[in-house]
């Protein structure tokens, strides 16, 4: 608890009130990304380069980050994400953040010691009981603070996050390079 990932299920759940479908977008991201991994075992490390995989993220969480921000002025209620925008704004964000990450490294590489179904029912149980966790404090969250705030925290930690995964992405190019 407390990655990148659970960070955005808990941002995504305090602008929602559709908390089983953006837990169904969510799943299904992760028995994706980590179902991939898990067939193909630890050959996804080496497939797409590391530093490109923090690109991607770190333009997605800060298209999110503008988005959520963007928004911040507007009067529409708790509910900012309709039950479709839930679901794909749960799936996007996991889908594409979630490639490259170290819960995926790690199903990849427990499938190539142990029972390959075995580690996806693990994996998934136990993001499942994360993501629940994540989406019912951002239900929390948001039912005791003020919408406003809880939009320019969520907004300002997708810009963050972002800028980490770009700033992480450019440092391990030029490690590379030295190399």
């Amino acid at each position: 608890m407390g990655d990148k990932t659970q960070l955005s299920i808990l941002l995504l759940s305090s602008r929602t009130r559709e908390y089983f479908r953006l837990l169904l977008g969510v799943m299904l991201a992760f028995l994706l990304t980590d179902g991939f991994a898990i067939l193909v075992g630890s050959w996804v490390t080496g497939v797409i380069p590391d530093h490109l995989v923090k690109i991607v993220s770190g333009f997605v969480f800060i298209l999110f980050g503008i988005l959520i921000l963007k928004g911040d002025g507007d009067d529409a209620g708790p509910s900012d994400l309709s039950a479709k925008s839930a679901f794909m704004s749960g799936f996007t964000m996991i889908f594409l953040s979630e490639w490259g990450d170290k819960t995926q490294i790690a199903s990849a590489l427990f499938a190539t010691e142990y029972n390959p179904q075995m580690v996806l029912i693990g994996v998934m149980i136990a993001l499942l009981v994360l993501s629940v966790m994540a989406i019912f404090l951002g239900k929390y969250l948001s039912s005791r603070i003020d919408r406003r705030v809880i939009t320019r925290v969520a907004g300002a930690a997708f810009l963050l996050i972002g800028l980490s995964f770009l700033v992480s992405a450019v440092a391990s190019s030029a490690f590379a390079v030295t190399l």
